[in-house]
């Protein structure tokens, strides 16, 4: 199977910390959700940021916080909890929230790798490179940049002949001959634990924001004859950061790109790009074919050569090799090898599908185990229910499972047949190769191999429409029908009880 999102290949070295910003309030999101919790493709941007330092092997993973605080640090805690919180009470700047990282691991010594939490489009093999480039080039600091067609506003790379960095300059501070470069910092940077740490504490909040930067450690370094390097990203796309719900969905769309792309020279067929969406955490086999409309979300799995879509969605669903599965929705199911699904079928969690099953149009299951070969083609509701091999669920099924306090269980045999309108009401066990009548209602054991019937005997009230409802379109139907067919009309002074009974 084919990851979503590849691990690249270069070994990775380790560094001695991670450290990511992400106290930012984010206020242009206009959202209760700090920033950086705001989710694409299957993970926080804090998620995808931390997701891209993980090849470094970093002894410790510091992210500094502050609004919203609460709500990071309990995400940090599911996504991952080696990580140390670390609070900016105030935020005043890069550079002070990276001072306020270092001062919360006092005896860190080597390189640290240094990166904002609103970069989801950071990749891996970006990060890797990055520091592996520090370490061999024996820089104090390395700053990943980027070249861009249009880098107004952006702080511009000068470099000097031996491609050393000599400054970050401002939009603002720049030259003409500056503002004509198109090289750009990217704010993500790799350095020395002890050069970065003596920096910081020399910077000073002499700006209009009165805020304390980073770039400013590199000016410092540099006027202390250190070597300062710049390793530029092989795909600009890489550094760009999150500000508002507009760029958020642009950042969805190019990592959507990205993922779809990886999987079709996997050997995935994509039929529309613009209209499916996948998920980093979603491995596909090769040969399986994603429809239009298809949503493949969280730790979903699709095997070899099966067939997803159209309008479908996959939440947490295994999918087995050569399955199908047609305009469903399937919420933490394993659908097994070969199995066909819907179309218009619900598979709520616990849904369990062996080798060759059916789930058919308009059925919905939960909590059920369903034998290979078994098939529920239409119009039912198996939930908390256990099913053979090789049976068939008759069409408009219920399983009553619920008794208004408690679920209870019901278990269908191999090789049974139930009829059309059953339910079963739990707990009940229909045995091996038994049958159940259409129309009945279950409420006891059906022993192997016997047929249950549970319904009222019929019973035929001759001439009630020609009585009850004389002279309207269905007594003159049957009117005509006895004529046709020469059967004898029975006559009648009045109402019997048999019409009061029906």
């Amino acid at each position: 199977m084919t990851h979503a999102q590849p691990v690249p290949t270069p070994a990775a070295p380790t560094v001695a910390a991670v450290v990511v910003l992400a106290a930012g309030q984010g206020t242009r999101m206009r959202s209760a959700t700090p920033k950086v919790l705001h989710p694409l493709g299957g993970r926080s941007m804090l998620g995808h940021v931390l997701a891209a330092a993980s090849p470094l092997a970093a002894g410790v993973t510091v992210v500094v916080v502050g609004a919203g605080r609460e709500a990071v640090r309990d995400h940090l805690a599911q996504v991952a909890p080696e990580a140390l919180p670390v609070v900016q009470e105030e935020q005043r700047g890069s550079g002070h929230a990276a001072a306020v990282a270092l001062a919360a691991v006092p005896d860190l010594t080597g390189p640290v790798l240094l990166v904002n939490g609103d970069a989801p489009l950071l990749r891996q093999s970006t990060v890797v490179r990055l520091v592996d480039e520090h370490l061999r080039q024996g820089n104090a600091l390395t700053v990943l940049t980027a070249e861009v067609e249009d880098p107004t506003g952006l702080g511009r790379i000068v470099r000097d002949a031996d491609g050393s960095v000599r400054a970050i300059v401002e939009q603002r501070d720049a030259t003409e001959e500056q503002r004509a470069i198109r090289e750009i910092n990217a704010g993500v940077y790799v350095g020395d634990a002890a050069a970065v740490r003596s920096a910081l504490g020399r910077i000073d909040a002499d700006n209009d924001q009165g805020e304390l930067y980073f770039t400013d450690v590199l000016g410092l370094l540099v006027g202390d004859g250190a070597r300062v390097g710049g390793v530029i990203a092989e795909d600009p796309d890489d550094v760009l950061g999150c500000n508002d719900r507009v760029e958020l969905a642009a950042r969805r769309r190019t990592l959507n790109d990205r993922v779809l792309d990886e999987l079709m020279r996997s050997g995935v067929t994509v039929v529309d790009p613009l209209t499916t969406w996948v998920d980093v955490t979603v491995t596909v086999g090769r040969d399986a074919v994603l429809e239009p409309g298809t949503h493949l979300q969280g730790m979903t799995s699709v095997g070899d050569a099966a067939h997803v879509g159209p309008d479908t969605t996959l939440v947490d669903t295994e999918v087995g090799e050569g399955a199908s599965v047609v305009r469903a929705h399937a919420v933490g199911a394993r659908v097994g090898p070969q199995v066909s699904v819907g179309p218009f079928a619900y598979l709520r969690p616990g849904t369990d599908l062996g080798a060759g099953a059916k789930v058919g149009t308009f059925v919905e299951t939960k909590n059920a185990q369903v034998g290979e070969g078994s098939k529920i083609p239409h119009l039912s509701y198996v939930g908390d229910v256990t099913i053979g091999r090789g049976t068939n669920i008759g069409a408009a099924t219920v399983f009553v499972n619920y008794d208004g306090v408690a679920k209870h269980h019901t278990t269908i045999g191999d090789h049974a047949r139930t009829g059309a309108d059953n339910m079963f009401v739990a707990p009940v066990t229909v045995g091996d190769g038994a049958y159940t009548a259409a129309g009945s209602v279950i409420t006891s054991d059906v022993p192997p191999g016997a047929m249950a019937v549970a319904r009222a005997q019929q019973r035929n009230v001759a001439g009630w429409v020609r009585r009850r409802r004389p002279g309207s379109p269905a007594a003159q139907a049957a009117e005509a029908a006895e004529n046709q067919a020469g059967a004898p009309r029975e006559e009648s002074s009045g109402p019997s009880r048999a019409d009061h009974d029906s």
